[in-house]
């Protein structure tokens, strides 16, 4: 992918088409049935739905140079394709493989499994708690005798991780295979994107593989940049879907959506919608030319969480009485949005990160 970048935050025609191939795909191989199905089985995550995803469009390796068998695209290509995940609730461990991890792995340089992350033969996982804000203090283990101890909660995917990225108090990074450490499952408001607690017993064999500081905070960054991507995506889904019910559903003989109240309602939503779309792209070109990065993720963070949490709630409202049955969707987007307000840092951490990168004094105390 060597062809010029389009000026501004539109999508170029190459990014169109792989938003419409990935759409393609999801329709045909990610309809909302399966995807409830598989909440209430043991295995949540799409693991075949994974491969087509890695090893036949080849998207884990979107942000992977193309001398390590990588597609050498930018952020704004996940971008496009955590949107259209989003729109899907997909469960497959893209961002916190194809994203955050690999992002880790850049800044430390380990070729070898970023080559592994980019093929989709392994999946990797970040083991910092999905809840943690870029600019924020971090768990590590402990490292003793040449060995690792020592346990990490909320680290989302952990369950289907092959190779997990572990920071140690003695300020390094470590390769660590998943074989070697003991998942163990947490209770989590999104089952599509399920959480654990890694447990480290004196683990040995752990690999350095770098500073710990500078590849947390970098994959966080481009994490927080490209959750407003899925976000958008949960928004515009569950605003589209609402807008089609209104218009089937009936109430004195004449769509529910003709009350002028509800046409307020959805028409403030498309407007939240709208501005979210902005400020995702601008997070995610940001980070594609690293130009003002930390303050245009901090805009969109502190932003997309409000607007994808009030999408799915007027979702499961203005679908009535079927919004609240477990085998409508409606709950899939509003568990997604809810995780997702929280995943690396919440909106009100990234207000006063901008806060604080833009010199703005704090409010006066109240009398």
């Amino acid at each position: 992918m060597t062809e010029p970048r389009p000026a501004g935050l539109l999508h170029s025609e190459e990014e169109e088409a792989l938003r419409a191939a990935v759409r393609d795909l999801l329709a045909d191989r990610c309809d909302t049935a399966s995807v409830l199905a598989r909440t209430a089985s043991d295995t949540p995550h799409d693991l075949a739905l994974w491969k087509t995803l890695t090893g036949e469009m080849g998207l884990a390796g979107l942000l992977v140079p193309e001398e390590l068998d990588g597609q050498g695209a930018t952020h704004r290509e996940a971008a496009v394709v955590l949107e259209e995940l989003g729109r899907a609730v997909a469960p497959v461990p893209y961002l916190t493989s194809a994203v955050v991890a690999t992002e880790a792995l850049l800044e430390c340089g380990a070729d070898d499994l970023l080559t592994e992350l980019a093929s989709g033969t392994s999946v990797g996982a970040l083991a910092v708690g999905l809840h943690t804000a870029p600019d924020a203090a971090f768990g590590t283990v402990r490292v003793e005798n040449g060995t690792l101890r020592g346990e990490l909660s909320g680290i989302a995917d952990a369950v289907v991780a092959d190779v997990l990225l572990v920071p140690a108090d003695d300020g390094g990074l470590y390769a660590v295979a998943a074989t070697a450490v003991t998942v163990v499952p947490q209770v989590a408001l999104d089952l599509t994107r399920p959480l654990a607690t890694v447990v480290l017993d004196g683990v040995s064999g752990g690999r350095r593989l770098g500073e710990a500081g500078p590849a947390v905070r970098r994959a966080l960054r481009a994490a927080a940049g490209l959750l407003a991507a899925e976000q958008l995506g949960v928004a515009d889904r569950a605003l589209t879907d609402t807008v089609r019910y209104l218009k089937e559903r009936k109430q004195f003989n004449r769509p529910v959506g003709g009350f002028q109240a509800l046409k307020h309602r959805l028409a403030q939503l498309w407007l939240e919608v709208v501005h979210l779309r902005a400020a995702s792209r601008a997070a995610a070109d940001a980070l594609a030319t690293g130009e003002d990065v930390d303050i245009t993720v901090a805009v969109a963070q502190a932003y997309a969480a409000g607007v994808a949490v009030h999408a799915a709630e007027e979702a499961l409202q203005l679908h009535g009485g079927i919004g609240m049955t477990w085998e409508h969707p409606a709950h899939l987007y509003l568990k997604r949005a809810k995780a997702d307000s929280i995943a690396y840092g919440t909106a009100g951490a990234h207000r006063e990160r901008l806060a604080a990168l833009l010199a703005l004094p704090a409010p006066c105390p109240c009398p």
